[in-house]
């Protein structure tokens, strides 16, 4: 398993980043505290405090071409 930290503080990145991840078969979690959603659900996204980075978990050995693909989002 994999822990990434991003950010994504508005609607439209959101859809973007809903759609990067809908084209990954891994399963993906968002944690924010103690809540966890699914990551591919926009509905689940909506749910967590986006004013503050949340923490990406995938469950998958290899993930480097997805990774690339969210640079944009990855808190540093």
């Amino acid at each position: 398993m994999k822990s990434i930290t991003i950010m994504i503080n508005n609607t439209e990145a959101v859809k973007k980043f809903v759609n990067i991840l809908s084209r990954y078969d891994y399963d993906m979690d968002l944690r924010s505290g103690r809540y966890v959603v699914d990551a591919k659900s926009i509905l689940g996204i909506f749910s967590l405090d986006l004013n503050r980075p949340v923490v990406l978990e995938v469950h998958a050995d290899e993930c480097d071409d997805l990774i690339g693909d969210i640079k944009p989002f990855i808190a540093e």
